[in-house]
């Protein structure tokens, strides 16, 4: 009993102690002196001097007395019992407040830290491996410190507890072993190593390990580059994935039935792969995220779909998916893209029961039919563009009041814009379409609208004055509609805040070029191909922010000033082409703007060259032709072509000569018709289309053979025809294999037409005309299959036309004209089925006419029209072309048809030495303007059926030996203009007629037994009978003169009998004579009682008024 007060003495002793102890310690945790280790401070120093900048994002880092307790610093979080850092969190949080420079290993010195988040900064360098020292960490967030580089993850598996792992936009690319540092990584729930250029996987490395981590819940690879050597390895994870992200990889061939064991997986990304095949039907009806888009699929879309009753985001877009869209997809989906792939038929109605579809895409594909009624009112984004409906635009619209997003465009859809679509929207995209009408005022209601676009229509009306209203506005595009009035000067008032791009162009406004103050934001301004008139304001120049300036082809005048244009310094696209403004800049003057695109044709800037071009330091794209410069080239001109893809500056009187110029095939340089001269310099021909015709240039070409820059292989188009150039053709036109349009026409060019043209094998127009070329055509040109044109008119060519051209199948006009062909024209050119224009005359060609001329197919059917090379490119928002021409003797004189080249369909073999008939299979040729037989040797009649060329507008058979009638069928030809049939051996009358009346008789001259107007000989006989006799023959002319003679005879004996047998019945018989008198007497009173009481009663008439 007596050690029982001490035991309880001992036991309130050691209570106290422990009382003491813990009261002890919570005094301590509250004591503001006393923080994190002393050991852990310095480390998170000795890290912040290793910083670059920290912005001050670590202003409360440091050694002052009131900054000393590191677990108060920014983003560092302390165990509150024992000190520790345990949390380290400096993620970056925008592109103005980061950490720059090195990770520093003195973070290794956290022993207790669990989570550290230094992503999203600017951090660069090797990751320190010393970080796998730290073993208790939970949490590793490096992401996106994009100069950061690691080469092994061998140090990740000394960290055993860590479950969270991002590495992402951190260079792996050297981690060849980064499989197994994962598999050693037993904890790891979430990996991302998305754009980390992970090394593809060695097939022998990805073995699984035993101590293989299994519970790897989400897994993000995008990005990579990975092809599917990635499978065995990722297949080890198969029973515990929820989220797995392949993304932009290079994934191909079809799914792997492997896919099949991941049950759980719920959110399902492989977009931006190579994948081939169908969409596996296999697919875990688990998935709450599924996206295959930006694949390689084909097939349909599995109707297994519609058992996924927890999928809410679906994306199968950019595919080549067919089939008709499924009836039955899920009615939980609230995102659904089905965009860019070959869908058909029409839009379900099955849509109208997703009640929570809120994003709809299903644009680029091949649907058809009406838009239908039955859709859901849920929507927020719905996208039908870019595909074939049509009908009319739904007035349910306007009940969708959720509804933001709404693109229709590039549709069929017709009828006008509904008046009660809903006020919410943010962006309305109707473009391209058939809708005609008004734009409807209720526009101005709707209040949220940021993009507005109406182009490419047939709308018509004026702008609604609503639209001030409209005080969200960014983008209004209503281009290429029939807009009319007058543009209000403040028709966008309340947008001048907001209103970042206007394109009103191609359409009939009228009025002065609205003055746009206060667009603080307006970044383009589009108003060209409309009717406005006065001068461009000066208020353009207070736009701070445009960027395109387009007011091209309208009726503005006056004066451009600096004031104008010099003042936006972010102009990039400046177009005033077509405007009759004159350019008033000082030689001082610079601008600030460093432009790509300049388009001035037809501006008045000379006549002095403008130099504020030379500070365009960057232009892609120059086009100053038409513009009244008068001038020499400066020297510092041509270093603007190193980079220039466009070059136009001609039209002008632009003199001087060109020097060695640094093009590249990127260039097209057009610098026609100017006073350019001396040599062609060898680098020009390294452009890739050089247009130098009508100038002055001089010399040989033939130095061209010289270059050594393989860019010159893309040449296509090559004009230097109309100049002085001289001495033999280029040998070596395998050079510019890529040639399109070779014209080297009204030249002085001499010699033969080398063998080496054949490797033109790209070739389409061939213009060598009025040069001094002798020889044949060389045999090599025959493989010229795509030879559209071929101009050799106006040399001294020589030898047959070779057989040869027949083969030509491309061929729409042939030209040899002019030149010394002798031999048949050879039966082969009838196989020229797309021939409009066939011109072989002033030749010494002999033989007859082919009989075949009716296989020309285009010359034979109606509608079978094409047109010679013809090419219209479309660059930087500006089309540039080249059109072909030829000469063509037309109505006595030979004339240049370019822009109407291809509606001329003729036939000329006039000045050669045929002989023969006409074949009458010329008559089928329908589609015929013009024909020209003209100064031959050709005999025969006529073709009596030539009045089936009703398309015939010249018709020259003139000197030649053809005789009988004129077929009565050629006055049936309406549109005859031109016709001469003079010089020849014709005969009979000519044939009655409006038409063939209407020439003067110079047309029908030289045939002296013609008769009838317009020619002063009169014809002999019945013209009625004469008029309908046809099938003239030298047998018929003959009984045509003896029915004559009898003719005449009979008339007179007629007479004769006639007369006596009535006279002398009088004469001789007195009581019919008194009969006879008496009935004229009594014919004769009634006469003039007739006459005297007409006279009576206008008399009475007059004297009554």
């Amino acid at each position: 009993m007596g050690g029982r007060p001490f035991q309880r003495f001992l036991g309130f002793f050691l209570l106290l102690l422990c009382f003491k102890a813990g009261l002890g310690s919570s005094l301590m945790v509250g004591d503001a002196k006393v923080g994190c280790t002393e050991r852990e401070r310095q480390a998170l120093l000795h890290f912040k001097q290793g910083l670059v900048h920290d912005y001050r994002v670590l202003s409360s880092w440091g050694n002052e007395e009131d900054k000393r307790d590191c677990c108060k610093w920014r983003g560092v979080e302390c165990n509150n019992q024992t000190g520790h850092v345990i949390s380290l969190d400096l993620h970056g949080t925008d592109f103005v407040r980061y950490l720059g420079g090195k990770i520093d290993p003195s973070l290794a010195e956290l022993q207790h830290l669990k989570h550290l988040n230094l992503s999203f900064n600017r951090f660069e360098g090797v990751l320190p491996t010393q970080l796998g020292n730290l073993s208790n960490l939970q949490s590793l967030d490096l992401a996106y410190n994009l100069g950061m580089t690691c080469g092994n993850l061998d140090w990740l598996s000394r960290l055993p507890l860590l479950t969270h792992l991002d590495l992402s936009g951190i260079d792996l690319s050297k981690a060849i072993h980064w499989p197994q540092a994962i598999n050693k990584m037993p904890s790891l729930t979430e990996l991302y190593l998305s754009h980390t250029q992970l090394p593809w996987i060695i097939p022998t490395i990805f073995i699984s390990h035993t101590n293989s981590s299994t519970s790897l819940v989400v897994l993000d690879l995008s990005g990579n580059g990975l092809t599917s050597s990635i499978y065995p390895w990722l297949f080890n994870f198969s029973s515990s994935l929820l989220h797995l992200d392949l993304s932009y990889n290079h994934l191909n061939g079809s799914f792997p039935d492997a896919f099949a064991n991941m049950v759980f997986l719920e959110s399902f990304v492989l977009s931006r792969n190579e994948l081939e095949g169908e969409i596996p039907k296999f697919f875990s009806v688990s998935f709450v995220h599924l996206d295959l888009s930006g694949n390689q699929l084909h097939g349909s879309i599995p109707d297994a779909f519609g058992n996924m009753t927890t999928l809410a985001y679906l994306d199968l877009s950019s595919n080549q998916l067919k089939g008709e869209i499924p009836k039955s997809l899920s009615t939980s989906v609230v995102h659904l893209d089905l965009s860019w792939n070959l869908l058909h038929g029409s839009i379900p109605d099955a849509f109208g029961n997703m009640t929570t579809l809120a994003y709809l895409d299903l644009s680029s594909n091949h649907l058809e039919g009406e838009i239908p009624k039955s859709l859901s009112t849920s929507f927020v984004h719905l996208d039908l563009s870019w595909n074939q409906l049509h009908g009319s635009i739904l007035d349910a619209f306007g009940n969708m009041t959720t509804l933001a997003y709404l693109d229709l465009s590039s549709n069929q859809l017709e009828g006008e814009i509904p008046k009660s679509l809903s006020t919410s929207f943010v962006h309305l995209g109707l473009s391209y379409n058939h809708l005609q009408g008004s734009i409807p005022d209720a526009f101005g209601n709707m209040t949220t609208l940021a993009y507005l676009h109406l182009s490419w229509n047939q709308l018509e009306g004026e702008i609604p004055k609503s639209l001030r209203d409209l005080c969200n506005l960014q983008t209004l595009f209503l281009t290429s509609n029939n807009l009319t009035g007058l543009l209000e000067k403040d028709f966008l008032a309340c947008s001048n805040n907001t209103l970042e791009g206007l394109d009103l162009s191609h359409n009939q406004l009228r009025g002065s070029c609205p003055h746009l103050f206060g667009f603080s934001q307006l970044r383009e301004l589009s108003l060209g191909f409309n009717q406005l008139n006065g001068t461009l304001p000066e208020s353009i120049g207070q736009l701070a922010q445009l960027e395109v300036l387009s007011i091209p082809s309208n009726s503005l005048q006056g004066t451009v000033s600096a004031n104008h244009l010099f003042g936006l310094s972010k102009l990039f696209y400046l177009d005033l082409s077509f405007n009759s403004l004159t350019f008033n800049i000082s030689l001082e003057q610079v601008p600030q703007f460093q432009a790509l695109y300049i388009m001035l044709p037809s501006c008045k800037l000379g006549p002095r060259f403008p130099n504020w071009l030379h500070t365009q330091k960057g232009l892609l794209d120059l086009d100053i032709s038409a513009s009244g410069i008068s001038d020499a080239i400066p020297n510092w001109f041509w270093n603007l072509t190193s980079h220039l893809a466009w070059l136009n500056i001609s039209n002008n009187h632009i003199s001087g000569t060109l020097p060695n110029l640094q093009a590249t095939s990127y260039l097209r340089m057009d610098m026609s018709s100017n006073c350019l001269e001396g040599s062609i310099p060898q680098s020009v021909f390294n452009a890739g289309w050089l247009v130098l015709s009508k100038n002055l240039f001089s010399g040989s070409i033939s130095l061209s053979c010289r270059t050594t820059n393989q860019s010159s292989r893309g040449l296509s188009h090559l004009d230097l025809s109309n100049n002085r150039l001289s001495g033999e053709l280029p040998n070596c036109w395998g050079q510019w294999k890529d040639l399109i349009v070779l014209n080297l026409a009204n030249n002085n060019f001499s010699g033969k037409i080398k063998n080496s043209v054949g490797l033109l094998h790209q070739i389409q127009t061939l213009h060598l005309r009025n040069n001094s070329l002798t020889g044949a055509l060389p045999l090599s040109l025959k493989n010229c299959k795509d030879l559209h044109l071929v101009d050799f008119g106006r040399n001294k060519l020589s030898g047959n036309v070779p057989a040869w051209m027949g083969s030509l199948s491309s061929l729409i006009v042939l030209n040899l004209r002019s030149n010394e062909f002798n031999g048949n024209i050879p039966l082969n050119l009838c196989q020229l089925k797309k021939i409009q224009m066939l011109d072989l005359s002033s030749n010494n060609l002999f033989g007859t006419i082919p009989k075949c001329l009716n296989d020309l197919i285009a010359l034979t059917q109606k509608g079978s029209l094409v047109i010679a090379y013809n090419e219209r490119q479309f660059h930087s928002g500006w089309d540039f072309s080249y059109i072909d021409d030829t000469l063509i003797q037309w109505k006595g004189k030979e004339l240049e048809y370019k822009k109407t080249l291809g509606l001329i369909r003729s036939i000329d073999f006039s000045n050669n030495k045929l002989i023969g008939e006409i074949p009458v299979e010329v008559t089928d040729l329908v589609e015929l303007v013009s024909l020209n037989l003209s100064r031959n040797n050709l005999t025969g009649s006529i073709p009596s059926m030539i009045g089936q060329l009703k398309s015939l507008d010249f018709l020259d058979l003139s000197q030649n030996q053809l005789h009988g009638r004129i077929p009565a069928s050629l006055s049936q030809i309406a549109d005859l203009s031109v016709l001469d049939l003079s010089n020849n051996n014709l005969s009979g009358k000519i044939p009655s007629g409006i038409q063939l009346q209407s020439f003067s008789a110079s047309t029908y001259q030289g045939n002296p037994r013609l008769c009838g107007p317009p020619l002063l000989k009169k014809c002999l006989g019945d013209e009625t009978r004469e008029a309908s006799f046809i099938g003239p023959s030298s047998k018929d002319n003959i009984q045509d003169d003896a029915n004559k003679i009898w003719f005449s005879g009979s008339i007179v004996l007629g007479f004769i009998i006639g007369f006596w047998g009535v006279c002398g019945t009088l004469l001789l018989n007195s009581s019919w004579r008194n009969a006879y008198f008496q009935f004229l007497n009594k014919i004769k009173d009634r006469l003039y009682m007739t006459t005297t009481t007409t006279n009576m009663n206008r008399l009475r008439r007059s004297f009554q008024s």
